[in-house]
């Protein structure tokens, strides 16, 4: 059985591209945002509680998630990102079980952006975190996605500090533009398939 790897960071941490690259070493990667929104999309159960909380113009009338209508709700209300997290990772866990049970590699990583947040961590072997200055984090975003400095920070505030996640992490990169990132990644590549162990 494939070795499970978590891999977090805060907004703007980069850890998209570190699962590139990842994926260019051979490792498959399972993105839990990407399978949450499309778990959105088609799963019955969670449709139907979103509708029930927020009506049926939740969905677009062709039948995908207005996530700019959604994203205005649960950014702006705590509770309302707790309903829906409730109801979206059960979902997301099982799915990744189930995938990562397919997998014929030394390991698997999964992606996720609130990977300690969640609890879903305690199902990994190991954690990675991946670490940017603030400064680079929100530059970053603010270029990707065109949001404002407010908007990243009050997001970024909404997420646990970097400080609170290394007390849970296994292993941090560093993505600050100082540190060479390939070669970090290559040895934790490295390790994981000769010992099963990144440290």
């Amino acid at each position: 059985m494939a070795l499970k790897i978590g891999i977090t960071g805060g907004i703007g941490s980069g850890k998209s591209v570190i699962c590139q690259v990842f994926k260019l070493l051979g490792a498959p990667v399972f993105e839990a945002d990407v399978w949450a929104k499309k778990l959105m999309n088609s799963h019955p159960e969670i449709k139907t509680g979103l509708i029930d909380w927020y009506g049926s113009d939740i969905y677009s009338p062709n039948g995908t998630i207005d996530r700019k209508k959604l994203a205005g709700i649960i950014f702006t209300d705590s509770t309302a990102m707790q309903k829906v997290n409730g109801l979206i990772h059960p979902v997301v866990r099982q799915e990744f079980i189930i995938w990562a049970d397919k997998q014929n590699s030394s390991y698997v990583v999964h992606e996720a952006a609130i990977l300690f947040e969640s609890g879903f961590y305690k199902m990994m072997d190991h954690t990675i975190l991946v670490t940017a200055p603030e400064k680079m984090r929100i530059d970053r975003v603010t270029k990707r996605d065109g949001s404002t400095m407010e908007a990243v920070k009050e997001r970024m505030g909404k997420q646990w500090g970097d400080e609170q996640k290394r007390e849970l992490a296994s292993l941090e990169i560093k993505n600050d533009n100082k540190t060479l990132l390939i070669p970090q990644i290559i040895e934790i590549d490295k390790k994981l398939k000769e010992y099963g162990k990144i440290w």
